[in-house]
């Protein structure tokens, strides 16, 4: 008969794959050690195969638990029950800010996941791909003959192109935030680059800071 879970089992494990990303998305899948793992969540190694049962199991439940949340997300905007349009804009602006609040974990998937046996990654690529039909869907009910033409999927794939890899580049601190990217990033699907508006100006500091150097976001 199995043990009873204790009452912050599940608050621990959440930490423990939150490190995990962390590390996998520091130093890569491979070059992680569930030594460092351990230390990070301050656990004792024996401790950590109490919640996990090695590495790879580690990892899967990382990108599993990250798509997971992705359909989560979809799942309650569609409970929203909005017009086709503003639905599509809704679940841009979520998952720009879900993939902001979860850099470590966006990183994993788009990296790691071709470490996982088989069975294991398929089972994320299935969550992925019930997330591309949910879009793709939403893109079809905006415009209908888009479906026929069997356009729809290629423009959401266009569109995630645009939000994937938000991370490599819009960095924590610089003046543009996700925040500010989720309205953009709609209205240049929607409209192109002649409709998108421009940020809020931020507010002036109160004393000079000297210029940076660098010149990218």
């Amino acid at each position: 008969m199995a043990r009873p879970r204790s009452a912050g089992y599940d608050d621990q494990r959440d930490q423990i794959l939150a490190r995990a990303a962390e590390l996998f998305a520091r130093h890569g899948y491979t070059a992680t050690s569930m030594n460092q793992v351990a230390a990070a969540c301050e656990l004792s190694k024996a401790a950590l195969y109490h919640y996990v049962r090695d590495k790879h199991a580690l990892l899967a439940l990382v990108a599993e638990a990250h798509v997971k949340r992705l359909e989560a997300v979809i799942t309650e905007v569609l409970a929203e029950k909005l017009a086709p349009e503003a639905r599509l804009r809704a679940l841009i602006a979520r998952f720009v800010r879900e993939y902001a609040n979860a850099q470590n974990e966006h990183r994993v998937l788009t990296e790691d996941v071709k470490f996982l046996d088989e069975p294991a990654r398929e089972a994320v690529l299935a969550s992925q791909r019930r997330v591309v039909n949910q879009f793709a869907d939403t893109v079809a009910a905006v415009r209908p003959e888009l479906r026929g033409a069997e356009l729809h999927k290629p423009l959401t794939m266009l569109l995630f192109g645009m939000i994937n890899w938000m991370f490599t580049w819009l960095r924590p601190g610089r003046p543009l935030t996700y925040e500010q990217m989720a309205p953009m990033v709609a209205e240049l699907f929607f409209g192109g680059i002649g409709s998108v508006g421009l940020p809020a100006a931020p507010p002036s500091p109160s004393r000079k800071k000297p210029p940076r150097k660098e010149t990218v976001l």
